[in-house]
């Protein structure tokens, strides 16, 4: 599950997870927030036969049962691909031996269909259908719909002899309903907060385009140059009485909408033989409109909309600049960069249900986050060690906080609110390669925030991380064992925190141990079994929800993560 819920997505149906750190990059709008997350879909490549197939069932406790399916079938010039998937999962039991209300269904279909007109080129169409439910521990209603489709196009054509090196474009299409409730997945309960059975029914549509094109010489300097355009629809519906006022019945209600249309130049630069200079900036022009003629103002009330039919439009810039050198030896690369991104809000952050200002109703005029980072790192890939090593820090202006039990008069409000702010950051990631059979690996992440406007903890800041690997294989078998230490987090900012979550207070230790084994079979086949939380240790994530109050249920502080797990994985790749 992701949130906000509506980003509920399938990552399987993805060849690759690019993750981007800090404003290093501008080429992944319109989002240009400080970390991006692109998911990319690589056309299927045949070699020797004209059909390929991927697959893996996975069987758990807790009744989780996940299937992978990518079948593709075609020629070198044309071609087409199935990717499905279906997962769920039961309530699970914490190291305590409770039950967690965290049972879930989903499954995601996407085809494409490809061709090649000539080497280099590209026209491919997509289309995309997935749903799912969620119970959820952390709140008062649960996700009974995340109905999500999908349609897109894209193109591509690589260019020889000339400065023009590669044109693409693409155009998509989404559109998300998503239902929440508080009877679908749980004993229906009055509380005080809903006394009846209730219901919320969002929706959004998304359009977008982007256009790129590639510039440069064999060997000489590369300049990527494009355009994107992304449109968002929001709207909503609900009702405190399912019984006697069915959603389903009601009409959508807008309540916003948001445009961006940017520009991007990015450009790499040798500058010598073992050095390099990466620079690029981008330009975006935002729009919202708040399309809300009443804001809820907790208990079931409501109230007349202070920025009913406000337009905002704001131009935001972001650049960025890095050195990368390899060092004489070779196998060593250090770098060091630094970038500027500013970041509109978010729907979440400007209009969700109950969102309002310190000083207002609605958190609609939230000003943009401005982030000023710098990167520097070492990356060594050379003989038996791999070794990776990096740093950040950054000053944040307007940082965009999210304040629950705000006091305004005689009431509490969770708002909005712009502070400034700074993080800062290490990580470092070791494999090291012990004769030919055992491999070692470690890493260490340690991330530090602090609000410079309230004089404290910046919250929602990860404790400080330790993991340990060892994997030994010999011929057709391997085995794995991970410790996972996490260190007590002491430095929150209780009702504090972002859309995601608000810190609750100090978090304990703990250490966690997976032991895992694999065994190749015939025909392509990989049967992978595993114990996760070997010792059944109880304990939560300090990035974790508060528990809710459920019938049936124990309240915990934290959601508790599953005990001791056991699964087993049967993996195919006939390629």
């Amino acid at each position: 599950r992701m949130d906000p819920p509506t980003a509920y997505i399938f990552p399987e149906a993805f060849d690759r997870i690019v993750v981007v750190k800090g404003p290093q990059s501008v080429l992944n709008g319109p989002g240009n927030s400080a970390a991006t997350v692109r998911f990319e879909s690589q056309p299927p490549a045949f070699d020797g036969r004209h059909w390929q197939a991927l697959g893996s069932a996975l069987t758990a406790t807790a009744g989780r049962t996940d299937l992978v399916g990518d079948v593709a079938a075609g020629t070198p010039e044309v071609y087409a691909r199935l990717n499905a998937t279906r997962a769920e999962a039961s309530d699970y039991t914490d190291g305590r031996g409770n039950d967690v209300h965290a049972s879930y269904e989903r499954w995601s279909t996407k085809l494409a269909a490809g061709w090649r007109p000539s080497p280099g080129s590209l026209v491919e169409v997509s289309g995309a259908l997935s749903d799912g439910h969620a119970a959820y521990a952390d709140r008062l209603m649960d996700g009974a719909k995340f109905e999500r489709s999908n349609l897109g196009i894209r193109a591509e054509h690589a260019f020889t002899g000339s400065l023009l090196r590669k044109l693409e474009a693409q155009a998509y299409y989404n559109y998300v309903d998503h239902v929440m409730d508080n009877y679908s997945l749980r004993t229906f309960a009055p509380s005080m907060m809903m006394p009846n059975r209730s219901a919320s029914n969002p929706d959004r549509r998304t359009t977008g385009a982007r256009v790129a094109l590639e510039l440069g010489a064999d060997r000489g300097p590369s300049v990527t140059l494009g355009v994107d355009y992304q449109q968002n629809r929001h709207r909503n519906r609900s009702t405190m009485n399912e019984t006697m006022m069915p959603y389903e019945s009601m009409a959508r209600v807008a309540d916003a909408r948001f445009e961006q249309a940017g520009v991007f130049g990015e450009a790499q630069l040798p500058a010598g033989e073992h050095t390099r200079v990466i620079a690029g900036a981008r330009a975006d022009r935002w729009q919202a409109r708040d399309e809300r003629s009443v804001v809820s103002t907790g208990m079931m009330g409501t109230a007349p909309n202070p920025t009913a039919g406000v337009e905002r439009d704001r131009t935001l810039l972001g650049g960025f600049g890095r050195v990368e050198h390899d060092l004489a030896q070779g196998g060593t690369t250090v770098y060091a960069g630094l970038g500027h991104v500013e970041r509109f809000p978010d729907y979440w952050e400007l209009v969700s249900t109950s969102r309002e200002s310190t000083t207002s109703l609605s958190a609609f005029l939230t000003k943009p986050e401005r982030t000023t980072q710098l990167d520097m790192g070492l990356v060594h890939r050379a003989g038996d060690l791999q070794l990776s090593v990096s740093g950040f820090a950054n000053r944040i202006g307007d940082y965009i906080l999210i304040q629950s039990d705000f006091r305004k008069g005689m009431r509490l409000a969770s708002v909005s609110r712009n502070v400034d702010a700074r993080t800062l950051g290490a990580e470092a990631d070791a494999q090291l390669a012990v004769g030919s059979h055992l491999k070692l690996t470690g890493t260490v992440a340690f991330t530090r925030g602090h609000n410079i406007t309230d004089g404290g903890a910046l919250a929602q800041m990860p404790p400080l991380e330790l993991r340990f690997g060892a994997d030994y294989g010999r011929g057709r078998w391997r085995t794995g064992f991970l410790l996972r230490h996490v260190a007590a987090q002491d430095r929150v900012a209780v009702n504090q925190g972002n859309v995601v979550g608000q810190d609750i207070g100090a978090s304990p230790s703990f250490t966690v141990v997976s032991v895992n084994a694999t065994v190749e079979l015939p025909q392509g086949l990989l049967l992978t079994a595993g114990i996760d939380n070997l010792l059944d240790r109880n304990y939560a994530e300090h990035l974790s929800r508060a528990g809710s109050m459920l019938s049936g249920y124990v309240q915990t502080t934290r959601v508790n993560e599953p005990g001791r797990t056991l699964w087993l994985k049967l993996g195919m790749d006939l390629r």
